[in-house]
């Protein structure tokens, strides 16, 4: 079957959507390698000491991070405890040169999802990411920032991060939602959403998305006629960070 519009819209957008991967060593040399390898299909942000991670995994939000555990100003091992404390549930895969089972250990018992020996193929640590992302994925307590809510698609709610209120949501809107934090900061076209969610039936048209969206500003933003958080742009809506 050839490809339709649609399904070339909706490719072109997914081949975009790469997630924010935060890279936290001291090693310049081996961050500036594990970059140039994340940003063929991720986003990367670099940080070379804790202090500077601990800021970035708290100020914005990332959906894996790779810690080395010896750095300059703190033991990697404790920085992820630390993370783990103050919610953060993304993956976190531990990067060491410590080959005993007592260092893996104590690693995992912090809230590593992984622990990666160095030397490592960096083909290998791609692998293990990405397996740890679609595991995040598909759990039940996984959740996604969403301004000042928690995102929580396996419950179709969104929680207020102040008040602990909960919103429910519909099938369409959580899937609405979902795609659009995948890419968020990016512009979805109309046409891959309708595809994406309602397949490609001929009596859904933009009518339908207009309408899920305008439901679902009003249950997220402050004020649903003036949109800050999920906006529309020239030729779809963007889910501004």
């Amino acid at each position: 079957m050839l490809a339709g519009p649609r399904d070339f819209v909706e490719s072109r957008y997914v081949m975009a959507s790469g997630k924010r991967i935060l890279l936290v060593d001291d090693d310049a040399h081996l961050r500036a390698a594990l970059t140039e390898q994340l940003a063929e299909d991720f986003v990367p942000v670099e940080a070379a000491t804790a202090a500077e991670g601990r800021a970035l995994a708290l100020s914005e939000t990332f959906d894996a991070i790779l810690l080395d555990v010896g750095l300059p100003d703190q033991d990697g091992r404790a920085l992820c405890g630390a993370l783990r404390g103050a919610g953060i549930a993304c993956p976190i895969l531990m990067l060491t040169g410590a080959t005993e089972e007592h260092d893996m250990i104590s690693g995992l018992d912090a809230g590593a999802s992984d622990y990666v020996t160095k030397p490592f193929r960096i083909g290998e640590l791609m692998a293990r990411l990405r397996a740890q992302l679609r595991q995040h994925a598909a759990a039940e307590d996984a959740e996604y920032a969403i301004g000042a809510f928690r995102f929580q698609p396996a419950r179709k709610r969104l929680v207020a991060t102040t008040t602990g209120a909960r919103i429910r949501l519909t099938d369409k809107e959580t899937a609405i939602l979902r795609h659009l934090h995948r890419a968020v900061g990016q512009v979805v076209p109309r046409d891959a959403l309708l595809g994406a969610i309602w397949g490609y039936n001929s009596e859904v048209n933009t009518h339908t998305l207009e309408t899920h969206i305008y439901r679902l500003r009003q249950k997220i933003e402050a004020d649903a006629a003036n949109a800050t958080l999920l906006v529309t742009a020239p030729g779809g809506y963007r889910l501004v960070r």
